[in-house]
């Protein structure tokens, strides 16, 4: 250790870093700085023969452990405090690296070993037949530096080996159980015959002797559901090892090293994990691929069908700069000008097939078919025009402009007939267009589209504009006639220069 930490020195490191690095007190660090390597080796061997101060006391502390095996190092030290009035002050980790040693040395363990849960290896379930569920928790870093715990609810597919895990920043209750349950169930395309718990507050109130009394919103739901829940004994976790070793599996192989912003990304993440290594790679146990076993699985599970009246807790989701949200690996795209700015946030609900998008108000703004593919875009052709105003309000809006032009109403009516999905559309048109154009000539224009039956805004405005292109070609081409009329006579004194005969003469020789 004195080496690595004279090497980490020369490599420009300070004492905090050198500290943080090798998992040594600064003061530790700032010691071994301080001596040369004769001093520190000279250092090593005065600690190795230094005497323990408790050495007075080892055969009490020998006997008192041969005759209360079950004694804990802090209780020994209350002894030692109780029986030795002179006993030198020494810290608590001393008297537990004492203890220890003694213990070490005399075989004297610090309980009787109790006789081994005898275990038998389970023959491999039917596929469909059964899940477990279990909860877990974890501090993450937040972008601040500060520490920030989820919680998660995992279900496993006990046959197939096939997993899905779903975060929150707060605790579950039961409702966001119950939620959870239903995303796993649109994950997993159908629900088991059987799914295994522990005894959580969340679920049950009281075992009550084998008679189950669960929470009355959880007992509702399992009563509208086809699987049946099976709860552990108590303190038996053994009864759902697979679950188990999936929440430690999440918490060394997907959370280290992660960074917590919201729980949207987090569950957008865990899903892409899911998808490469979760379910994506060789399982130790079965020794295949549990999303090619769930294949097979999911032929057996029971269809999945909502709770009538249940609708699971909106998830909230960050709309991007282009008007898309990212959904397991898709961008699926929103009505125009939905981004207001970097916090914008829709809320998202799916089903087996459909995808829908609301807003805060829970206001619908859009559906979309479910990809099963990923780096998709996944686009409706009107979320390009705005709909940021009301339909009525625009109607009402070029209805003003047009207010004196006759047949204005008969061509927006066969308009709005002929053309309802595209009449948003002519509208704008001729609310952003007429402007440009005459008056005079607009009405022309729409008095020739109604009697050729031409129902298109563009085919107004380009009318229009025909009619005002020929007027103005007319009036440079045919100059006005000026008549200039006087009923008064006016008399000018003016007498015309007249020349010489001799001038013209001598021109002529």
């Amino acid at each position: 250790m004195w080496y690595k930490v004279n090497e980490l020195k020369s490599k420009g490191l300070n004492i905090s870093q050198i500290s943080v690095s090798l998992g040594l007190d600064r003061s530790t660090v700032r010691k071994y700085l301080s001596l040369d390597e004769s001093s520190f080796l000279s250092w090593i061997s005065e600690i190795r023969h230094r005497p323990k101060k408790l050495q007075l006391y080892y055969e009490y502390v020998k006997t008192s452990l041969e005759s209360h095996p079950y004694l804990s190092a802090s209780q020994v030290e209350d002894w030692l405090k109780e029986h030795y009035k002179d006993l030198p002050e020494v810290h608590s980790k001393t008297v537990y690296n004492f203890v220890k040693q003694i213990r070490e040395e005399h075989h004297i363990p610090k309980k009787e070993p109790k006789s081994p849960r005898q275990y038998e290896h389970l023959p491999q379930t039917d596929y469909g037949d059964q899940a477990q569920v279990d909860f877990g928790s974890f501090h993450m870093p937040d972008s601040n530096g500060n520490r920030r715990k989820v919680y998660f609810f995992v279900m496993i597919l006990s046959r197939s080996r096939y997993k899905y895990v779903y975060f929150q920043s707060k605790p579950f209750n039961t409702r966001s159980t119950i939620d959870a349950h239903e995303r796993a169930f649109e994950y997993f395309q159908g629900q088991p015959h059987n799914i295994i718990y522990d005894q959580d507050r969340v679920l049950m109130v009281n075992e009550n002797m084998g008679d189950l009394i669960l929470t009355q919103e959880f007992q509702q739901y399992l009563s509208s559901m086809t699987f049946t829940a099976v709860f552990c004994r108590k303190a038996d976790p053994e009864s759902k090892g697979k679950v188990e070793n999936v929440v430690g599996f999440v918490k060394k192989n997907f959370l280290p090293g992660r960074t917590y912003s919201n729980d949207q990304s987090l569950n957008e993440s865990c899903l892409d994990w899911l998808w490469r290594t979760g379910n994506g790679r060789v399982h130790g146990g079965i020794q295949k691929i549990p999303y090619q076993e769930w294949l097979i699985e999911r032929k057996k599970l029971h269809p999945y069908y909502k709770q009538p009246g249940f609708t699971p807790s909106l998830l909230p989701y960050k709309v991007r700069k282009d008007n898309t949200i990212s959904y397991k690996g898709n961008f699926y795209t929103l009505p125009l000008n939905t981004y207001q700015g970097s916090d914008t946030t829709v809320l998202l609900k799916t089903d087996t097939e459909k995808l829908y998008l609301y807003d805060k108000e829970n206001k619908l703004l859009t559906t979309h078919v479910l990809c099963n593919e990923r780096g998709q875009t996944v686009r409706n052709t009107d979320h390009r025009r705005d709909k940021s105003q009301s339909l009525e309000v625009l109607k009402a809006e070029v209805s003003e402009l047009f207010k004196s032009v006759p047949l204005y109403e008969v061509f927006i009516e066969q308009l709005s007939v002929r053309k309802q999905r595209y009449l948003r559309d002519n509208l704008l048109l001729l609310k952003h267009k007429s402007p440009d154009v005459e008056h005079s000539f607009l009405k022309q224009a729409i008095s020739f589209c109604v009697e050729n039956a031409l129902f298109n805004a563009n085919t107004v405005i380009q009318t229009a504009l025909h009619y005002q292109k020929e007027s103005s070609a007319q009036q440079q081409v045919v100059l006005p006639q000026i008549e200039i009329k006087s009923t008064q006579r006016i008399q000018v004194d003016y007498h015309p220069q007249t020349s010489q005969i001799n001038t013209y003469q001598k021109i002529m020789q």
